[in-house]
C-alpha cells in the first residue's frame, strides 16, 4: 500500500514549485483587473450577420478605448466590449463609429462601474475570504480539533494561492465572478477535507494500542481516495463542458473552478492530512 504520509515532503515540494512562481508574479506583475475592480464600461452590442470580431476590435482599438483582448463574443452576433470609463459623449462616439464601419448596431447594455465601486468590491472580496476562513476554522476546531482546523485552512490557502498565481502568471482578467469562484473553491476544498478527517476520526475511535498514527491516516486516505477521485472527475466533466459551450461571460468563473477543483482534490489528499500529522508530531515533541 502506497504511504501518502511517508512521502509528504515530496507533496510539500510539489506545492511550493507551483505556488512560488505565482507569488513572484503576484508581487512583480499583479493581476489583470477587470472593470469590476478598476472601473470602466461594459458595452454589449448586437451586430448584423457576417460582421467579424476583428472588425469590432479594429473600431474599439482605433478609438483608443480598449485593447483587442477586451472585445469578446458572447453569443450569436453579440459582442462584449470592456473599456476604460467612458463619458456619455465617448459612448455615443463608439456606437456611431461602429455604425459607420460595421453596419447596424443594436445597443443591448452599457454598464458603467466607477473606481469607488471597484474599491468597495475589492475590500468586500477580501473580507469575505477572511470571514469564510475564520468561520471554517471555528467549525472544524469544534467538530474535530484545532490542529485539524489549521491543516484544513492550510489546504484552502494552498488552493487559493494556486488559482491566484495562475491567473497572475497568465494575466487572465479578474472580475467579480472570480471572487465567487474563489469562494466556491474554498467550499469544495473544505468539503473534501472534512470527509477525510471524518474517516480519520472514525478510525481513531477503533484504534488499537500500538497502532501508529501514520498508518491510521494512510488507511483513512486510501478508504476515501476513490470517493475523492470520482467526485472531482464528475465535477470536471461538467466544468469542461461549461468552459467550451457556456459562452465567454462565464469563462473566467469556470476556468477558476477548473483549476481550483483540481488543486482542491490534491490539497485535501496530499496536504491537509500530512500537515495535521506534522502538527501532531510537533505537539508530541513539545510534551516530552
Amino acid at each position: 500500500m502506497f504511504n501518502f504520509i511517508q512521502h509528504r515532503k515530496i507533496w510539500y515540494i510539489i506545492s511550493l514549485f507551483v505556488i512560488l512562481p505565482g507569488l513572484f508574479s503576484m508581487v512583480t506583475r499583479g493581476f489583470n483587473l477587470g472593470i469590476d475592480f478598476i472601473g470602466g464600461n461594459l458595452v454589449e452590442v448586437q451586430l448584423e450577420q457576417g460582421v467579424k470580431i476583428e472588425q469590432v476590435r479594429g473600431v474599439v482599438e482605433g478609438l483608443g478605448y480598449a485593447a483587442s483582448k477586451n472585445v469578446q463574443e458572447s453569443g450569436t452576433r453579440t459582442y462584449l466590449i470592456r473599456t476604460r470609463e467612458l463619458t456619455e459623449e465617448e459612448s455615443a462616439t463608439l456606437i456611431s463609429t461602429m455604425k459607420q464601419k460595421v453596419g447596424d448596431v443594436q445597443l443591448m447594455r452599457n454598464d458603467r462601474v466607477g473606481p469607488v465601486i471597484g474599491r468597495e468590491i475589492t475590500i468586500n472580496a477580501i473580507l469575505a475570504l477572511l470571514i469564510a476562513a475564520a468561520l471554517m476554522l471555528v467549525y472544524i476546531s469544534f467538530r474535530f480539533e484545532f490542529k485539524q482546523g489549521l491543516a484544513a485552512i492550510t489546504a484552502i490557502l494552498h488552493d487559493v494561492l494556486v488559482v491566484l498565481g495562475i491567473f497572475s502568471i497568465f494575466q487572465i482578467e479578474v472580475d467579480s465572478s472570480f471572487v465567487a469562484a474563489i469562494l466556491t473553491i474554498i467550499g469544495y476544498s473544505i468539503n473534501d477535507t472534512i470527509v477525510i478527517f471524518d474517516r480519520v476520526r472514525e478510525n481513531l475511535r477503533m484504534r488499537k494500542k500500538g497502532d501508529a498514527l501514520v498508518d491510521l491516516i494512510n488507511v483513512s486516505l486510501w478508504q476515501t481516495l476513490a470517493r475523492s477521485i470520482n467526485t472531482v472527475m464528475t465535477v470536471l466533466f461538467v466544468l469542461i463542458a461549461l468552459y467550451f459551450l457556456g459562452g465567454t461571460t462565464i469563462k473566467t468563473f469556470v476556468l477558476a473552478l477548473l483549476i481550483g477543483v483540481t488543486t482542491g482534490m490534491y490539497s485535501s489528499i496530499f496536504n491537509a492530512s500530512p500537515v495535521w500529522f506534522d502538527l501532531k508530531r510537533l505537539e508530541k515533541k513539545a510534551t516530552k
